[in-house]
């Protein structure tokens, strides 16, 4: 079977170019079941830190076991304490599956109270 190549370089034909808008920014598609959350104003980083603190607070908890597991166990590993710092990492991996399952858990719950 011979294949028939067109060297690099040469255009296959004239390309079209479509001055048509995709996305009118204006005027928002409309998607069934979702309504934009109009905003009073505009949320800075300590307020929405806060909110998402009280819409799932063992995310932060977590974050705070991972980094402190961390922090002692490799205090621990400088100071030559391999043991502790060995279950100080095992704690640091149980901290972790804690935030993702938290990550999940809030997720869904989030995902299911708008039903």
């Amino acid at each position: 079977m011979a294949a028939t190549t067109t060297p690099v370089g040469q255009d296959q034909g004239p390309k079209q170019t479509s001055s048509a808008v995709l996305f009118d920014l204006s005027n928002p598609p409309v998607i069934e079941g979702f309504s934009p959350a109009s905003r009073m104003k505009d949320e800075g980083f300590k307020e929405k830190f806060i909110r998402k603190t009280k819409e799932n607070p063992f995310v932060p908890l977590g974050c705070l076991g991972t980094t402190g597991a961390l922090t002692y166990g490799l205090i621990a590993f400088k100071q030559g304490k391999t043991r502790q710092s060995q279950l100080l990492m095992r704690a640091r991996i149980f901290a972790q599956g804690f935030t993702v399952v938290a990550i999940i858990v809030g997720v869904a719950a989030t995902a299911l109270k708008h039903k």
